[in-house]
């Protein structure tokens, strides 16, 4: 039968309510490697997360890597500043942003197999030579590094799963010393899977505004440099702020031995979920599926999707939304902001979210920074650096009766401005933040007090959380009582205070099941008024925006005017 998205294939539905495909019996698993030229930030995770879309569209299992050249175990102790958010999978790795833009767009889970870093490689090198694997051979980057990046790329020793295609992004640019164990992985792998493997490669077409002339060289060039290391690419994506002519395009499929119907052009676009269509017009998955030798067969129709674009285009009205934290950049709060801009369009508003630095929020200026503003965002993070600024935004919005979504951090200080201001706890803080305050009101994990290592001692990834029946949030969530959501923090809502909170106006409406740690606060006397100790942001996807973003967006419409 015909599907929404325009496949025949059969569905199954998983634990977090997504349409996940079915395999088909394809046979041999079938590898697409994504590499990037010219220069870096030219939207490598969004192609990927693009073509996975594309693929799984036609009834294929898809799934996407990352590999990033860093030696960091995982992007867990990098400064945002840096490497922007750090993303938290389902079972608790903390992986790069890219592998938000791959759950978003497919609405597949990944796992820590999705996430692989350099460190991660010569750390399972290295602990194997500690034992004695190796017999006493000299370990060297050819054979054994690449052996051990070909075996992830590869999936062998995961979970069993079978895919049709497995997707593999390289972080980095070609001619990056620390990408080239990666490069030679790859030119192995090629040469071993035959047609079972191609190389999709990114590149930038720029535009040099005096001569008023887009330039290829630097495309030509990118690709020589991938020739030079032993990889002919299959597929050439051209990243490019201007259209691309026919004569263009065949020039670079001329001088870089690719077929014409292989030189693909990604252009601006107003939206990043216009990627996939536009990648499906030009023919990408059908050139991949020619390039490997599987029948192309009918386009899929994806129905689903140009229903959210259609939203997205037709969405006029607009709600202005103050994302309160520290770390000035986009980035940074990458899943958050396309949750927010998710949940805009599923109810049918642009939202305009605006980047208030907490380091500089005062009771003085509190009013002007956040007046006018639908609802007010309390960000996630670590330190004490800006947190007087975000106790102080939750201030104004409990008193204001704002929209307030506290997230993590937020929520812990949601938690001690209403400790401070109505409970009368004038010290009421982290002890995070001040170890020698008398009422610790959110505190660190029993099980934590004693590690000093870090990178991996957090709270991490699902867990359960029951729902008080009633309360703002259950509603949310469909009148769920039993959820699970995804964690990435070490202090915790201190349960000695708990009635006392409770019996002032400020309800424990979510607790883990298990070991009763408090996970959702609410006022429910206010309009909206929620802060979570997890990060439902990870949650949320271009098809199945999450609940509580939704529910959040909503009463920021409610307490606005018609402009």
């Amino acid at each position: 039968m015909d599907n929404p998205d325009g496949s025949n294939v059969s569905y199954c539905c998983c634990r977090f309510g997504c349409r996940r495909l079915s395999i088909m019996k394809m046979g041999t698993t079938k590898y697409i490697f994504i590499t990037g030229g010219v220069a870096s930030s030219l939207g490598k995770g969004i192609i990927s997360a693009s073509l996975g879309k594309l693929l799984q569209a036609r009834g294929y299992r898809v799934t996407i890597q990352k590999f990033d050249p860093y030696i960091n175990i995982d992007p867990g102790t990098l400064n945002p500043y840096e490497h922007g958010e750090c993303y938290v999978t389902a079972d608790g790795m903390e992986t790069d942003l890219d592998l938000g833009h791959y759950e978003r767009f497919t609405g597949i889970e990944t796992t820590r197999d999705n996430s692989v870093t350099t460190g991660r490689i010569y750390l399972s090198v290295i602990e194997r030579e500690r034992r004695g694997d190796y017999l006493g051979k000299t370990i060297q980057v050819v054979p054994h590094i690449t052996d051990e990046i070909k075996r992830r790329m590869l999936r062998e020793g995961g979970k069993g799963e079978q895919f049709d295609f497995v997707i593999t992004e390289v972080g980095g640019t070609i001619g990056d010393i620390e990408s080239a164990p990666f490069m030679e992985a790859i030119r192995q792998l090629r040469w071993q899977l035959g047609r079972d493997a191609i190389c999709v490669h990114l590149t930038y077409i720029p535009y040099l505004k005096a001569a008023e002339e887009l330039k290829t060289k630097p495309t030509q060039h990118s690709v020589k440099e991938l020739q030079g290391m032993g990889i002919q690419p299959d597929i050439l994506v051209l990243r490019t702020e201007r259209h691309l002519d026919n004569a263009l395009r065949m020039k670079v499929a001329s001088f870089c031995n690719v077929d014409l119907e292989c030189v693909v052009q990604s252009e601006d676009l107003p939206s990043i979920y216009e990627v996939p269509v536009n990648m499906q017009k030009q023919g990408l998955d059908a050139a991949i599926l020619r390039k490997i030798g599987i029948p192309v067969g009918e386009t899929p129709a994806m129905k689903p999707w140009h229903d959210f674009l259609d939203k997205q285009r037709s969405a006029t009205r607009e709600i202005h939304i103050a994302l309160v934290g520290k770390y000035d950049l986009q980035d940074a709060y990458k899943s958050i902001r396309e949750s927010l801009n998710l949940a805009g369009i599923y109810n049918d508003v642009k939202v305009k979210l605006h980047f208030v630095n907490s380091e500089g929020v005062t009771h003085d200026n509190v009013g002007k920074l956040l007046s006018g503003m639908a609802g007010i965002v309390v960000c996630p993070g670590f330190g004490t650096r800006g947190i007087e600024g975000k106790i102080i935004a939750a201030e104004y919005g409990r008193t204001n009766d704002v929209p307030t979504f506290g997230i993590c951090l937020g929520m812990q200080m949601m938690v001690i401005e209403f400790a401070r201001n109505v409970l009368g706890y004038k010290d009421a803080n982290s002890s995070e933040m001040d170890a020698e305050t008398t009422h610790n009101v959110i505190d660190k994990m029993e099980e934590q007090k004693t590690i000093t290592q870090m990178g991996g001692t957090m709270r991490l990834g699902c867990y359960e959380c029951r729902l008080v029946e009633g309360s703002r949030t259950c509603e949310a969530y469909g009148n769920k009582t039993l959820i699970c959501e995804r964690h990435r923090h070490r202090y915790e809502f201190n349960n000695r205070y708990k009635d006392e909170y409770e019996s002032h106006g400020m309800k424990c409406v979510g607790t883990n099941p298990t070991a009763d740690l408090v996970e959702i606060v609410e006022i429910p006397t206010l309009r909206w008024y929620i802060g979570t100790q997890f990060h439902p942001e990870y949650s949320s996807t271009v098809l199945h925006p999450h609940p509580l973003f939704m529910s959040y967006i909503k009463a920021c419409i409610d307490g606005t005017t018609e402009a």
